[in-house]
C-alpha cells in the first residue's frame, strides 16, 4: 500500500515540476539576456542545458546522479528517456490532427515533394558521413561501435526523440554501451549547431544585404483573429466538456491504438519488437490520420453535426509535447558519454553541421532560387533541430510567412516518410552487416539526388537530344 508522502508518489510528479521549471527559467533569461535572445537558442534547448549543468555539477561533488535520487523517485534518468520517447509520439499524433484548407497547385506540389526529397537525401548525407567517421573509428579502436554514426541523421535531421530510440536499439539489441546518451548527445550537438549555423548565416545576408534581419523575439506579431483560434460550428471553447480536453484525449485515443498497432506487429515478427516500438511515432501518424479520416467522414454524413478537432488548440498541444520532450531528452545526457567518446562525438557534430549547411545550400540555390535564403534557413533549422527550429530561423526573415516555406516544412512530411522509411530499416541492418549498408546507403543517396534534379538531368538530356 502506497503512502502519500512517499517519493514513490511524489518523484515523476517532481520531476515534470523541475522540467517545467526549467524551461520558465530558460525563458526568463532568453527575454532579460541579450546575447541568448539573439542567439536563437530554442527554449527548450536553454532549459535542458541548465539541467544538465546542474546534474553535472551534483555529480562532481557528491558521486551521485541528480535525477536518480529519491526526491525523483530513485529512477529519475530511466523516467525522462521514457518521457522523451513517449512526448515524440504525442507530438507528431497533435500535428497529424491539425487540418488544412489550402489549394494544391502543380508547382506547389513540386516545391513540397522537392522538400520532401531534400529532406530525406540530407538524412542519406548525413547517414554516409557519420557512419564513415564511426566505421574509420572501429578499425582504430575494435572495441568502438561501427554503427553508432547512424545515430547522427536521427538526432540531426529527426530530433532528440528518434536519437534516444536508435541509441536505445543499438544499446539494448547490439549491445552498444551508452548507446542512449550518445543519441542524445548527438541531437545536443544538433541543436547548437542549428543555433550557432542559423546566426552566423543570417549575419552573413545581413552583411551582405540580401535581407532585413529583426530578431523575432523583439518583433510585434499580429494578434490572432478569431477565425484563427475557432471556425464555425465547433464545440465551445468551454462547454460540459472543455475544448482542450477533446484535443488531448484524439491524442491519447490515437496514440492508444499505436499500441495495440504495435503489440499486434510485435507478436507477429518478435525479433523486431524493438524497431517496431522504435516506429511509435510513425504508427502514431497513422493512426491519427485514420481517425481523422473516420471524423471526416462522420461529419460528411451528418452522423456528427459539430467540428470536434481545433487546429489552434492542436498546435498549442503538440509544442508542448515537443518542449518537453527536448527539455527532457538534453536533461536525460550522461557527461561520461561524452567524455568516452568526445573524439567522435566532436567529429560527428561539426562535420555534420558543415555537411548539412552546404548541401542543404546548394540545392536551394538550384531548386528554390524564388525564396532560396528562406527555405535554407527552415531547412537547415529542421535538419540539425527540428521543425521548430527551422520555424524559429524563419521568422527571422519572413516574420508574416509570406513565402511558402513554412508550408513545405509542414507537406514535405508525407514524401520525407514514403522515402525515408528505408533508412530506418537499414539503421537496424548497419550493426550486422556495415559495409553493405554503408554501400546502400550511398546508392540510395545518389538515387534520390537524381529525382530531386529529375528536371535539370533529364531536360539536359532532352536538350542535347534536340541538337
Amino acid at each position: 500500500m502506497e503512502n502519500f508522502w512517499d517519493y514513490s508518489v511524489w518523484g515523476s510528479l517532481n520531476l515534470i515540476a523541475i522540467l517545467l521549471l526549467s524551461l520558465l527559467l530558460a525563458n526568463t533569461l532568453k527575454r532579460k539576456i541579450m546575447f541568448l535572445r539573439m542567439s536563437l537558442i530554442p527554449t527548450s534547448v536553454l532549459g535542458g542545458a541548465i539541467l544538465l549543468a546542474i546534474s553535472g555539477f551534483y555529480k562532481l561533488f557528491t558521486g551521485n546522479v541528480f535525477f536518480d535520487t529519491m526526491f525523483f523517485g530513485g529512477r529519475g534518468m530511466a523516467t525522462l528517456e521514457i518521457i522523451t520517447y513517449h512526448c515524440l509520439a504525442l507530438g507528431f499524433i497533435a500535428s497529424a490532427f491539425k487540418t488544412s484548407d489550402n489549394k494544391m497547385t502543380k508547382q506547389r506540389g513540386a516545391e513540397i515533394f522537392n522538400t520532401g526529397v531534400t529532406t530525406v537525401s540530407t538524412y542519406l548525407i548525413q547517414a554516409v558521413f557519420g557512419f564513415g567517421v564511426t566505421i574509420i573509428a572501429a578499425l582504430i579502436s575494435k572495441d568502438f561501435f561501427a554503427a553508432a554514426g547512424l545515430i547522427l541523421p536521427f538526432g540531426y535531421g529527426q530530433g532528440t526523440g528518434q536519437a534516444l530510440n536508435y541509441g536505445n536499439i543499438y544499446e539494448t539489441q547490439f549491445g552498444f554501451v551508452g548507446g542512449k546518451s550518445f543519441g542524445l548527445t548527438v541531437a545536443a550537438f544538433g541543436f547548437i549547431s542549428a543555433a550557432l549555423g542559423g546566426v552566423i548565416h543570417l549575419n552573413l545576408l545581413k552583411k551582405r544585404g540580401k535581407i532585413n534581419w529583426v530578431n523575432s523575439e523583439e518583433s510585434v506579431f499580429d494578434s490572432l483573429s478569431s477565425e484563427e483560434i475557432q471556425t464555425n460550428n465547433e464545440i465551445p471553447m468551454e462547454g460540459s466538456i472543455d475544448k482542450l480536453t477533446v484535443q488531448i484525449a484524439f491524442v491519447l485515443v490515437a496514440y492508444l491504438v499505436s499500441y495495440f498497432m504495435m503489440c499486434g506487429l510485435g507478436n507477429l515478427l518478435p525479433g523486431m519488437k524493438s524497431v517496431i516500438f522504435g516506429f511509435n511515432f510513425l504508427l502514431g501518424v497513422l493512426s491519427a490520420t485514420v481517425i481523422k479520416s473516420v471524423v471526416k467522414w462522420l461529419r460528411k454524413t451528418k452522423l456528427m453535426n459539430r467540428q470536434y478537432l481545433n487546429n489552434f488548440l492542436m498546435t498549442r498541444t503538440s509544442n508542448f509535447f515537443f518542449d518537453i520532450m527536448i527539455v527532457a531528452g538534453i536533461a536525460a545526457i550522461r557527461l561520461g558519454i561524452f567524455q568516452q567518446y568526445w573524439a567522435v562525438l566532436l567529429i560527428l557534430g561539426i562535420g555534420g553541421a558543415l555537411i548539412t549547411y552546404f548541401y542543404i545550400g546548394f540545392v536551394c540555390r538550384k531548386l528554390f532560387p524564388d525564396y532560396e535564403n528562406e527555405q535554407f534557413v527552415a531547412m537547415y533549422g529542421m535538419l540539425t533541430g527540428t521543425a521548430s527550429t527551422g520555424i524559429v530561423l524563419l521568422r527571422e526573415i519572413d516574420n508574416g510567412f509570406k513565402t511558402p516555406v513554412a508550408d513545405n516544412l509542414v507537406y514535405q512530411n508525407f514524401p520525407a516518410i514514403v522515402f525515408g522509411f528505408p533508412i530506418m530499416l537499414l539503421a537496424t541492418l548497419a550493426p550486422v552487416k556495415p559495409y553493405l549498408t554503408l554501400v546502400l546507403l550511398l546508392g540510395f543517396f545518389i538515387i534520390m539526388n537524381i529525382i530531386l534534379f529529375r528536371s535539370m538531368i533529364f531536360k539536359k538530356k532532352s536538350d542535347k537530344t534536340k541538337v
